[in-house]
């Protein structure tokens, strides 16, 4: 199934005709500005969807930082977006698809198989030299009913031991998979027997993602093999998306562990371990800092 399309088949499918449904997914951490952005400026056409309220749900200690939403709830917002049965879903931001994989996930793990992420975004399109306009787009409702656990998920009791039997991947930046850093989450490190694979990786200089044959040369040389069950986490389960649109890139299937390190870190009796290695320096369950 594919995973990406390019600005010009974007830009074809738009002056065809053919309805597609483009949705501007702006959110970084810790830039509350996302709206803002998409208002300067955005690909013609494109409703915004705000992240933090419309593909999460309040945080939770016991959940995540970014805990998956009702689904009917998330219908209702799908709906709201202008999304209909049958429709093609691109989505995008201006991150590398950092955010607007997260939407790519949950559209796919509620049952639409017409979900794409524009590669390299925002700036893509801006390179071709197209045009980008300003102001809130809002669509007519849409009708598209949406079903749940079409992509594989595991939870906190499951990533405990995934290490043991298959590969659990953890997308955040380096320096927090071995706890030199961790601005967000109450306690430094990563899962034991998790592996470092950062999700900025997946991209190159100019933001798109890696072509096929390098993506599958570079997750196997991490170790993931289509016979190793594999499963991913990063901070709050929005970039660990981000990952398991490049395995799927390479043509390697994945879980998402979607409380992620949040869930995992606010819970006392969860072990941490730092270091570069997956089992390095285990750090008791006490050890919150």
């Amino acid at each position: 199934m594919q995973t990406l399309m390019d600005v010009a088949s974007l830009k074809g499918r738009l002056d065809s005709g053919r309805r597609t449904v483009l949705l501007d997914v702006r959110w970084v951490l810790g830039d509350p500005h996302g709206r803002e952005h998409y208002l300067a400026g955005h690909l013609p056409g494109a409703v915004f969807v705000d992240l933090a309220t419309e593909l999460a749900g309040p945080p939770d200690p016991g959940r995540g930082r970014h805990p998956l939403p009702p689904l009917d709830q998330f219908e209702g917002s799908v709906r709201s977006w202008g999304v209909r049965s049958g429709d093609v879903v691109v989505a995008y931001d201006d991150s590398g698809n950092m955010a607007a994989a997260r939407l790519w996930w949950m559209l796919r793990n509620a049952g639409l198989s017409d979900v794409y992420l524009l590669d390299g975004g925002l700036a893509a399109w801006r390179a071709a030299g197209l045009d980008v306009e300003s102001g809130e787009r809002r669509a007519e409702p849409g009708d598209v009913v949406l079903t749940a656990g079409a992509m594989p998920s595991i939870d906190a009791g499951r990533a405990a031991s995934w290490g043991q039997q298959g590969l659990l991947l953890d997308a955040r930046a380096g320096e927090r998979y071995r706890g030199e850093f961790e601005p967000v989450d109450p306690r430094a490190g990563h899962i034991p027997g998790a592996v470092s694979a950062p999700t900025g990786d997946n991209l190159g200089a100019d933001g798109r993602f890696l072509p096929a044959a390098q993506l599958r040369e570079h997750f196997t040389g991490l170790g993931v093999r289509p016979d190793v069950p594999t499963a991913v986490y990063c901070g709050s389960g929005v970039t660990a998306a981000h990952e398991i649109a490049a395995l799927a890139i390479a043509g390697f299937p994945a879980a998402l562990y979607p409380g992620s390190f949040s869930e995992w870190s606010n819970n006392s009796a969860n072990e941490v371990a730092t270091g570069a290695a997956p089992y390095a320096d285990s750090a008791g369950s006490n050890d919150l800092f």
